[in-house]
């Protein structure tokens, strides 16, 4: 492939998630709630001349081609993307840059932000829904049957409920939402952990519907906290609902021990977020500084972490020469 030239075409972005209440219990019917934040995936196309698209992640290391889409996921994925974006965007083949301010595998939506991003890139004419379609296809090399939740908080950020099946409902909470987001450090794999909860619950059905009953009530109660501001009973939900996650087995060590210091922070609620395994925990807080001590309280533990909130959905397009690179 030829070398790309400074000279820009489209840009593109679209935003992480954390799943405030619900993972694997979604799965099986079951609503999550969901917040799309700030954090994620810008991308642009870039003016070259080449005989296959090409997918650039800096600080990764990573540059795959349509004809490498045989050799790797990711080079499948992006095959995957490109085939269903249909012949108009299929014949003319590009490069598209991309960076993440995600980390991969820490159950925020890195994929299928990076999915949305790309799919933008290349046909700034789709429609949401067409968007959305091409993400998919991406995504189904990675996860196997994705519920859709990621895709759909990239897409469109904001805070939902979404049923398997059914989609999202778009929540209107009367304030803001402040979270703090601390990672183990250690990646998550969705496909083994979902498979996982799948084999208990083949094991020990009874044992497991109890749990997801659980979930399903808190959720519903989570829901309506939402709706009427109450931010102290969506934290004990979301405490609860960690628990729950420990009982599936979904839990580590690390994640127990980053919750464990949100709580002794003073957070009003603090869980893994994503399949478990690994990646990140979400932890709800008072106000934007108290969200902003708790994650000085990780940093002192060697935990690395940031700040999000419910009114930052979009993701703001760095300028030129300042993309932020999380390999």
């Amino acid at each position: 492939m030829s070398s790309p030239s400074s000279t820009e075409q489209n840009h593109a972005s679209a935003g992480g998630k954390v799943i405030l209440l619900g993972e694997h219990a979604v799965v099986y019917g079951i609503p999550a709630l969901v917040l799309g934040v700030s954090r994620g995936v810008t991308a642009r196309l870039l003016a070259d001349t080449c005989t296959m698209h090409v997918l650039r992640i800096e600080g990764w290391g990573v540059d795959v081609a349509t004809g490498d889409c045989t050799t790797t996921d990711l080079g499948r994925a992006f095959g995957a993307l490109v085939g269903a974006s249909g012949v108009r965007v299929g014949a003319s083949p590009r490069v598209v840059e991309v960076h993440v301010d995600l980390p991969p595998g820490g159950g925020l939506g890195c994929s299928a932000a990076i999915g949305v991003a790309v799919a933008r890139a290349l046909d700034g004419a789709a429609s949401q829904a067409d968007v959305m379609d091409r993400a998919m296809a991406w995504e189904r090399i990675f996860h196997g049957n994705p519920s859709g939740i990621d895709v759909w908080a990239a897409a469109h950020g904001g805070i939902f409920s979404f049923t398997r099946g059914v989609g999202a409902t778009p929540l209107a909470p009367p304030c803001t939402l402040h979270l703090a987001i601390g990672s183990t450090g250690r990646a998550s794999g969705t496909k083994v952990m979902v498979e996982r909860v799948r084999a208990l619950k083949q094991e020990a059905p009874e044992r497991v519907n109890a749990i997801f009953e659980g979930i399903s009530g808190l959720v519903q109660n989570a829901t309506h906290a939402i709706l009427c501001g109450d931010v102290s009973g969506l934290g004990a939900h979301m405490n609860a609902n960690h628990e729950h996650l420990i009982n599936l087995g979904v839990s580590t060590p690390e994640l127990d021990f980053v919750v464990g210091l949100a709580r002794g922070a003073g957070a009003l609620g603090a869980k893994l977020t994503g399949a478990g395994g690994g990646g990140c925990v979400a932890a709800l807080a008072e106000s934007a500084e108290h969200a902003e001590a708790i994650v000085r309280r990780w940093n002192l533990a060697g935990v690395d972490g940031w700040t999000t909130t419910s009114a930052q959905a979009q993701v703001e397009m760095p300028p030129r020469g300042a993309w932020p690179v999380h390999p």
